[in-house]
């Protein structure tokens, strides 16, 4: 299971391996988002992502033995890069299950670390990795609903938490709900009385539909500017983790996906991609149930953003 214990043990293991990214205060845009603004900047994470500390503590988990043959991963780009960046310093093979859709500096970035890349459609890339598992005795590494992946992502809340102490309220992207489920567990272990508030693409809005619910639901595929935020159904570990530890989700819609970018980047001086810039984008929306005074911290998960990308927003 997922607990405080765990994700500091994980933290211990993965500290010689990857950045412990800057918390970043960015006066400038509290009186544009309603509150006082810190960013956790992942995007400066090796890897350009958070997705790291999720694949190298699962991997690092796992026997020898048991990679021998390589790992196998389905993902919108940056799992299967953290996947093929800790294949690369574990010696072994890896193959990366990506939509057809995904950004093309998702998948330099992948193919530059020395992975073997196969694309196919959205809805069928674990359907894919499995076929490739039981095939060639690949070890699935699955992008979130794995209680190492998890734990391993819960160790940037477990940053926040140290940096910023005091921290009112953690709002973080959500799409499987790893992320999230680390965090959220890490942040409200220490501080009860601090919140957690997810974002999701209003489009995919999984979470907020499975939590009216009371049980997963899966939801139609649609397109996102938010590609790192794609899957269509919260995972059967994580969705527990998120009713008891986080306080709210919001659905972003996708015209401001684009606005949290360019205020990140314009008004923060930080490069984010849309996936990762959702909690801003929430802000500006004015989604979150936040006040001026409040200490909110924007997790930015990523920065794996092309230039023709960005001409595009």
């Amino acid at each position: 299971m997922v607990t405080l214990a765990a994700i500091q043990q994980a933290k211990q293991k993965l500290a010689p391996y990857i950045f412990e990214t800057p918390l970043i205060r960015l006066a400038g845009l509290d009186e544009l988002l309603g509150c006082q603004v810190y960013v956790k900047a992942e995007c400066m994470q090796k890897t350009n992502s958070f997705k790291i500390r999720g694949a190298l503590n699962k991997m690092l988990s796992l026997p020898a033995e048991q990679l021998q043959n390589g790992v196998v991963a389905a993902s919108s780009g940056n799992h299967g890069k953290g996947v093929a960046f800790a294949a690369k310093l574990l010696g072994i093979k890896a193959t990366i299950v990506l939509p057809d859709t995904a950004p093309q500096i998702k998948v330099d970035g992948i193919r530059a670390l020395d992975a073997e890349i196969v694309q196919c459609k959205l809805a069928e890339r674990h359907i894919i990795a499995k076929k490739l598992s039981d095939q060639y005795g690949y070890t699935i590494i699955h992008p979130y609903d794995d209680y190492d992946i998890i734990t391993g992502q819960g160790t940037a809340g477990l940053e926040i938490m140290a940096q910023l102490p005091a921290v009112d309220c953690v709002v973080v992207p959500i799409g499987g709900g790893g992320l999230i489920g680390g965090i959220a567990t890490a942040v409200k272990s220490i501080n009860p009385q601090a919140r957690v508030i997810g974002a999701e693409p209003a489009v995919l809005s999984r979470y907020e539909k499975s939590r009216k619910a009371g049980e997963r639901v899966l939801v139609e595929e649609k397109a996102s500017l938010a590609d790192a935020l794609l899957t269509l159904q919260p995972g059967e570990k994580n969705f527990p983790i998120f009713q008891k530890y986080v306080d709210d989700v919001v659905g972003v819609k996708e015209e401001y996906l684009a606005c949290g970018v360019k205020t990140l980047l314009l008004e923060g001086k930080i490069l984010a991609e849309p996936s990762s810039a959702i909690g801003i984008a929430a802000a500006l929306q004015g989604s979150l149930r936040i006040t001026k005074k409040d200490k909110v911290c924007f997790l930015v998960s990523g920065g794996n953003v092309s230039l023709s990308q960005l001409a595009k927003l």
